[in-house]
């Protein structure tokens, strides 16, 4: 099932955790956190994750989202690959286009 589709412009951030590899993230805006959130879902493992279509630039790929119950929001990992493909890293403002696929 395809779902709502969300486009908006964030800042990729790096998260660097202890004794981990480090992730370049984008977060979703609260307004489409809050509509992907309020979508009736069943329960599924994977840290409350959402499977999403990704389009950045003319980068397109499928990933999920995950909750981050700080900032409450979703936030979107953002591959090295894509990064690369599209000349952009972290601190750069992207466009980017998500559906949800759950």
């Amino acid at each position: 099932m395809t779902g709502a589709t969300h486009t908006f412009s964030a800042a990729l951030w790096l998260w660097d955790f202890e004794g981990g590899t480090a992730w370049v993230f984008a977060t979703l805006p609260e307004r489409a956190s809050d509509a992907i959130a309020n979508v009736p879902r069943a329960p599924k493992p994977g840290f409350g994750s959402i499977r999403v279509d990704v389009i950045l630039g003319g980068s397109r790929w499928s990933t999920s989202i995950f909750p981050d119950s700080k900032m409450g929001r979703y936030i979107l990992p953002i591959k090295k690959a894509v990064r690369k493909a599209e000349g952009v890293d972290v601190d750069d403002t992207v466009e980017i286009t998500v559906t949800t696929m759950d």
